[in-house]
């Protein structure tokens, strides 16, 4: 049976130049370089300039993804951005990313799942794909997170930094069967019920201020690794898959000690995690994309390859895509 699968043609990734190490940040309050590798993995992170917009991240690694995928704007029917620091209220920002690239056809919207938020975003642009609804998407993970974070809690500003990473998907005619290329499955959830544990305390309707982001950071770790490791089996299990058929695994990168027990429960070689959270902590829905254009151009993924893309955040949300590169 002929099927439409979408195939990651081009990658791109972009960082702010700014970079603050941990040894800054003990400068500004209560914390050691020790104490955040210990519990963290995180040696640094990127911080947006004055001026330096969630769309202006986006547009960069847009732009590199586009180049490595060999194709235009023109070529684009769609974009869709994760991102929970838009420029503005509204409109989306991916319609400003969208106007920075000269496309002038197709649709630009915005997808909030907060860490989760690249996985909604390309298992969205797969249904386009496969509902004939679009060749060719943009699917972009931007966040400026450093702009909804208390510097004075030692407990959660440690842990974030800026970024943005992008994938163009486009549409290949597969066989139905588990040796397509392209992503094979995609598993999406959410769990309203733990709002209280990872939140940003404001917003237009509530306080009409932009908050600041808390967290119960020992609750949400128990919570990551159980969700992460289930929603990865259900994505194998999805298509027959074992998890020594996973080439490679590139998580959303919150902590290397959620990334290490995921890891565990699945039974899953650490040398094939992706680990980039000690160059730029977590980037939220950039995360994953970023890693992602970190190990293709460290040459750790070839064709044919398995993949797996997993996520939890803010809601709780959380997802995979299993796919072969």
């Amino acid at each position: 049976m002929s099927v439409i699968r979408s195939v990651v043609a081009g990658c791109g990734s972009y960082l702010p130049e700014n970079v603050v190490t941990n040894r800054e940040l003990e400068e500004r309050v209560d914390t050691s370089d020790e104490w955040i590798i210990e519990r963290t993995g995180i040696r640094q992170r990127h911080i947006a300039a004055d001026g330096e917009m969630t769309s202006d991240l986006a547009l960069k690694a847009a732009r590199r993804a586009l180049e490595d995928a060999g194709m235009t704007a023109d070529d684009i029917d769609l974009i869709v951005l994760a991102t929970a620091t838009p420029d503005q209220t509204f409109p989306a920002t991916a319609t400003r990313v969208q106007a920075a690239l000269g496309m002038t056809k197709g649709a630009a919207f915005d997808v909030q799942a907060v860490c989760s938020g690249f996985i909604y975003a390309l298992t969205t642009a797969d249904n386009f794909i496969k509902a004939g609804q679009a060749k060719n998407v943009l699917v972009i993970g931007a966040e400026t997170f450093s702009r909804i974070l208390d510097w004075e809690d030692r407990t959660t500003c440690v842990l974030f930094g800026d970024g943005a990473g992008a994938v163009v998907l486009t549409a290949h005619e597969g066989t139905g069967e588990n040796t397509d290329r392209g992503i094979l499955t995609s598993h999406l959830h959410s769990d309203g019920r733990y709002n209280d544990l990872l939140y940003v305390d404001g917003g237009p309707s509530s306080t009409r201020s932009t908050g600041y982001l808390r967290m119960k950071g020992p609750e949400v770790f128990r919570h990551a690794v159980k969700n992460l490791a289930d929603v990865v089996g259900e994505s194998l299990e999805a298509t027959g898959l074992t998890a020594d058929d996973v080439d490679l695994v590139v998580p959303h990168q919150a902590n290397k000690r959620i990334l290490d027990g995921t890891a565990k429960k699945l039974g899953i070689d650490p040398d094939k995690i992706v680990v980039t959270v000690h160059e730029h902590a977590n980037t939220s829905a950039a995360s994953i994309p970023l890693a992602l254009d970190s190990a293709v151009k460290a040459g750790r993924i070839e064709r044919g390859d398995i993949v797996i893309l997993e996520a939890m955040g803010g809601g709780f949300t959380w997802g995979a895509c299993l796919l072969r590169w």
